[in-house]
């Protein structure tokens, strides 16, 4: 064996030794709710400086009108489907029949244009409801729609119903402004991305408060010096491969 082969195999090794670890990506989506109600507070939802997704109430006076202007903006259109608690001609109760609640998911869709996906406003009791959210699922299958399960609730079957089927699907993480005071936004904000760190990806719901509007304007510009890559809910969703995270269930099934 030459000294040249030795010295060669030794420089491998050490560099191999060495040799840092390539960091895990982590990932942010952020999706705002709400909107449709005051189109000068929304439209600083469509000035954020990244893929923000905008998730319109159909039963807000400017509904229509902001999902164009958000379309137009190139911003990620879902519905924000009222779901029970919530109430207005819109929204599911569990005692609707499904025919009732196909009437009023087609009438919030013709209220929404442009819509990618769906995620529930409220619905704590409704997302609970089996027959209903299987019946969602394959509905939005059939009309190439994602679901992002808001998960107001831990009793929701939302994101399994859908998975189950393989329907293009995501759960939310974090809610940024329960408590609505810059400093408590802030800390849920850190929250995600230590997440995001942790388990390679978050999902983020905020309002559009100006409290809330105020923390992600100053902040959000500062997400790639801290090692996150903030991409939209679509990439979201092939990040995670319709897989539950840690949170949400076992060795990727949603419990």
């Amino acid at each position: 064996m030459s000294l040249r082969f030795v010295l060669g195999l030794l420089c491998c090794l050490a560099g191999t030794v060495h040799a840092a670890p390539a960091p895990q990506k982590a990932y942010i989506t952020l999706i705002i709710d709400d909107l449709g109600q005051n189109l000068p507070r929304d439209r600083r939802v469509l000035a954020l400086p990244g893929p923000v997704t905008t998730a319109i109430m159909p039963d807000t006076p400017h509904a229509t009108e902001f999902a164009r202007e958000a379309h137009r903006a190139g911003k990620i259109v879902i519905l924000h489907m009222p779901m029970d608690p919530a109430t207005g001609p819109f929204a599911w109760h569990p005692e609707l029949l499904i025919e009732e609640l196909e009437k009023r998911l087609n009438a919030a869709f013709k209220r929404v244009p442009y819509t990618s996906g769906i995620n529930n406003h409220m619905g704590s009791r409704m997302t609970a409801q089996q027959p209903a959210m299987a019946w969602l699922m394959a509905e939005l299958q059939r009309r190439h729609k994602f679901f992002v399960d808001s998960r107001t609730s831990a009793q929701t079957v939302a994101a399994a119903e859908a998975q189950k089927i393989g329907l293009a699907s995501v759960s939310r993480d974090v809610f940024l402004d329960d408590e609505r005071t810059e400093a408590a936004i802030l800390t849920q904000l850190q929250t995600a991305i230590s997440l995001a760190h942790k388990q390679g990806s978050a999902v983020m719901i905020g309002h559009p408060y100006p409290q809330t509007l105020a923390v992600l304007e100053r902040e959000l510009p500062k997400l790639k010096a801290q090692g996150i890559d903030w991409i939209d809910i679509k990439q979201m969703i092939s990040v995670r491969s319709n897989r539950a995270t840690a949170a949400h269930g076992k060795d990727g099934v949603y419990r």
